[in-house]
């Protein structure tokens, strides 16, 4: 369905995911490439670019708020549309400056797949308008730190509230909370890995 205009790019750190949304694009008839990291994908980009990007927010490397970012700052890249999928970085604030980077669309995880097809579906057949980033260097960073802030004392508070309610459950009742709190201390320790490398760049504007 997109020889002609390009690839779907896929964007995701977690695997099962990853496999889901190519199997159900590929389904629908598209052309599918996956990338499991901003990183990943710019390199992808690079070598063809793609109709349409669909990423993930929290990754490893490099996230979807950084990727979106460098595809808006390019003059070659930032016509391409990009849709965030989320789970974790879904609030209004969240949002907004999603918006500021110049995201097509934003939908949240779990997928509502009778939404989320119908909009891929426009995207590609209709086009969209392409809004660049209002952002200048500074200011990105800035803003971006301060989402960082608030998701991992989210994430902290979590944390904190699975490990106690696991000591009020039976063995039986565990598995699931174990899971998820797994989730949330992998969540945690990415965000306290871009939240560190965020401050020193922004450190590095301020002191030039």
């Amino acid at each position: 369905m997109t020889d002609e205009k390009g690839y779907v790019l896929v964007v995701d750190d977690i695997p099962d995911i990853l496999k889901l949304l190519d199997a159900t694009l590929q389904f629908k008839g598209y052309r599918v490439v996956t990338a499991s990291n901003g990183q990943e994908a710019l390199e992808v980009i690079e070598r063809e670019h793609p109709a349409l990007v669909i990423a993930d927010i929290l990754m490893p490397k490099m996230d979807g708020f950084s990727l979106l970012h460098r595809i808006r700052l390019d003059p070659e890249l930032r016509s391409i549309p990009v849709v965030f999928l989320s789970a974790t970085y879904v609030g209004a604030e969240d949002k907004d400056f999603a918006r500021a980077l110049g995201v097509t669309r934003f939908v949240e995880k779990p997928v509502d797949w009778e939404k989320f097809l119908p909009i891929i579906s426009e995207i590609l057949t209709k086009g969209v308008s392409v809004t660049p980033t209002s952002l200048n260097e500074f200011e990105f960073y800035d803003r971006y730190r301060r989402r960082l802030e608030t998701k991992l004392k989210q994430k902290v508070t979590q944390i904190a509230r699975d490990e106690h309610l696991l000591t009020t459950l039976s063995e039986s009742e565990k598995m699931t909370i174990e899971s998820t709190l797994q989730q949330a201390i992998r969540d945690r320790n990415e965000i306290q890995l871009i939240l560190t490398r965020v401050r020193e760049r922004l450190e590095k504007l301020t002191n030039t």
